[in-house]
Formats: structure tokens, C-alpha cells, sequence
């Protein structure tokens, strides 16, 4: 029916990508962060990609400003990518460069295609979540700035995709990055008795994934320390079910995942650091870690081999001492549901 959700998607695509809609022949990359699509009809639509702020966060005036070049360059037609890139669809290549130019003038770097550092994706963080352990959005900035001329040029054997989640719920979705940065809380939740009294006991101990909550006569619940994985689940239903330490709250490391069907499929990221500290406002261990990865990835990698593709060729031993870490047993434990998750992929074969 008119007016009821979502408008047409043909009334937002520019005119030269509705006159080709499903007709696109090949595609190339002239230089980083400059797309080349080619029609049937011999047309040639180019795309300019330039990299946002972390969380895709901007002023007004930066929209505004964005808008403005959009106008001036692309016929009124910009979109925001899966991973927070700004693309303007459309551009004439006789003023790519003067709107590189115009974008780098507003602290817009252009770059992220082909065998490049892409723009990184976080979760919101500290900024309005409560289960939070660190900070994504500023872990991501200080990533970005340590691999700020791997966003300009290529020098990897393959696209590199980083994601960063502020807490094991996955909103980043570090867990199906190349290199991932998940949050993790090492304490137990505080119990606030008067707090939970007022919540429903059954929610509260029927969400912990361990069964590690039990009610506690006669209105609270109690914590049980072996069982507890330090999640954030019981946190969601009840706001006496308190988590979070600045003292013990940290990151860990993921390694290896894609979401993708290339190579060999989709994958789900391991461990390879447990746990690093919160070390605002630069991070330098973290950066630290993922500049170790890139660099032992970079040179040991086949050209098109994504890190979960070359580690899946060396085996996770070598990439352990390839990399310098130390490895565990209990880092390498695939996650219990993956299974069922990998029949989705068209290359998990049974």
C-alpha cells in the first residue's frame, strides 16, 4: 500500500545505477577508494569511498557538509556501507581527484577497496550501553590511526576487516572480522537485594546461559561463582543484577573470523589474547597486539588469503609462534553451537 513502510528503493538510487539495475558486467578498482562498475551498455559508473568517524557518529554540520558534496558531485546521491564507509555514487572521473581533495578537507581519508585496511566497525560502547566493558568506539579510533596508511594504500595480501564489541553480546560483531576486539567483564554481578526484589526472579535466573543464578529466599538471587561465564545477560532483565569493574574490565583478542563465502567460508573467530586492560585514551596494548597480527599476516599470507584463510593453511600452532603468543588449549575450543550455525554457509560441507 502507498505510504506505509520503507520507500521504494528505486526512488533513492541515482539515475545511472537504475538505468543499469541488474545489468553490471565487472567492476574494478583504478585506485584505492575509487570504484569502477561497468554495464552492459558500455556505461561506467564510479564511486568514490572515503572513510567515517568510529560508530558512524557526525555532527550536524559534518552531515550537512557531506550532503553539500554530494550535491556538488554525485547528483544528490550518497550511501553509507555495511562498515560505516561514506561511498558517493555517480562521480564524474574528470573531478575524482578534486573531490579527494574536498574530502580529505574535511578529515574524510579516501580509501578502503581492494587488498586495504577497511573502516573499522564498533558497537556504541561506553557512550549509552550498560553492559559495556570498554570503550569501542575509541578502541577503534586508536586502531584506525595505527593503520591510517594501510586505509590509503594496498600492501596486504587481502582485504583486512577489524570489528570491535564492547561486551560479548557481539553488537560490533568482532566474533566474524578478520581481527576482532571483544569487551570482557572478569567480575561476578553484584547482587543489590532491595534492586532485584522488585524484578521478575525467574527472568533473572532463567536467562544465565550457565544456570550459575538460583533464587534466594525470600525475593533475591544468588550468584554462583563457578558457573558464572561474566556475561551480561542477567544484567538486561533487572537493574540490581550490577556488572562491570574499571579495575578488572579489559578486552580480549579475536582471530580468524569472515563472514564471507570466499576462500573457505564463512568462519567464526577464536581467541588468541585473553585479556588485555582498558587503557584509555590511546589503547597502546591493543594497538600493540593488532599491528603484531598484520605484520606476521602481511608476510606469510598468499595474495587473496584472508588471516582465518592463511591461519587455516599453517594450522593455529604457527600462527601462535609466527605471531609471538602464547597459546592454550583453551583458546582454540570452537564455540558449541558453530556447527549449526556453519550448515548456513554455501561452503560448510558435512
Amino acid at each position: 500500500m502507498p505510504g506505509v513502510g520503507l520507500p521504494p528503493l528505486e526512488r533513492n538510487l541515482p539515475p545511472i545505477v537504475l538505468r543499469n539495475y541488474g545489468k553490471w558486467l565487472d567492476h574494478e578498482e583504478p585506485r584505492p577508494g575509487v570504484l569502477k562498475h561497468v554495464a552492459e551498455s558500455g556505461e561506467a559508473c564510479y564511486t568514490v569511498r572515503a572513510g567515517m568517524p568510529t560508530n558512524a557518529r557526525v555532527s550536524t554540520t559534518l552531515a550537512r557538509k557531506i550532503a553539500d558534496l554530494a550535491d556538488d558531485f554525485a547528483g544528490g546521491h550518497l550511501r553509507l556501507t555495511r562498515r560505516h564507509s561514506l561511498e558517493l555514487v555517480g562521480v564524474d572521473p574528470a573531478r575524482i581527484d578534486e573531490l579527494i581533495e574536498r574530502l580529505r578537507g574535511l578529515g574524510l581519508p579516501v580509501g578502503g577497496t581492494g587488498r586495504t585496511f577497511r573502516n573499522t566497525v564498533s558497537c556504541t560502547g561506553w557512550i549509552h550501553c550498560q553492559f559495556a566493558a570498554t570503550d569501542a568506539p575509541a578502541v577503534a579510533k586508536a586502531i584506525s590511526d595505527e593503520l591510517y596508511e594501510d586505509f590509503l594504500t594496498e600492501r596486504y595480501p587481502a582485504k583486512l576487516k577489524i570489528s570491535i564489541s564492547g561486551c560479548v553480546n557481539q553488537c560490533g560483531e568482532g566474533s566474524t572480522a578478520d581481527i576482532g576486539i571483544v569487551g570482557i567483564h572478569r567480575d561476578l554481578p553484584r547482587v543489590i537485594d532491595e534492586e532485584v526484589a522488585r524484578c521478575e526472579i525467574p527472568l533473572i535466573v532463567s536467562v544465565c546461559p550457565t544456570g550459575a543464578i538460583r533464587p534466594k529466599p525470600p525475593k533475591s538471587v544468588q550468584v554462583d561463582p563457578e558457573r558464572c561465564i561474566h556475561c551480561v545477560a542477567c544484567a538486561a532483565p533487572c537493574q540490581g543484577m550490577q556488572i562491570g569493574d574499571p579495575d578488572t574490565d579489559g578486552v580480549a583478542v579475536v582471530v580468524g573470523g569472515k563472514a564471507g563465502n570466499s576462500g573457505n567460508g564463512p568462519a567464526f573467530a577464536k581467541f588468541v589474547i585473553p585479556y588485555l586492560p582498558n587503557s584509555p585514551p590511546r589503547w597502546p596494548e591493543v594497538t600493540r597486539a593488532v599491528r603484531q597480527i598484520v605484520e606476521v599476516w602481511v608476510k606469510g599470507a598468499r595474495r587473496d588469503e584472508r588471516i582465518g584463510d592463511w591461519i587455516a593453511r599453517i594450522g593455529w600452532d604457527k600462527f601462535f609462534e609466527k605471531a609471538g603468543l602464547p597459546m592454550s588449549d583453551k583458546l582454540l575450543d570452537g564455540y558449541v553451537l558453530w556447527p549449526m550455525s556453519a550448515r548456513t554457509g554455501v561452503r560448510f560441507h558435512w
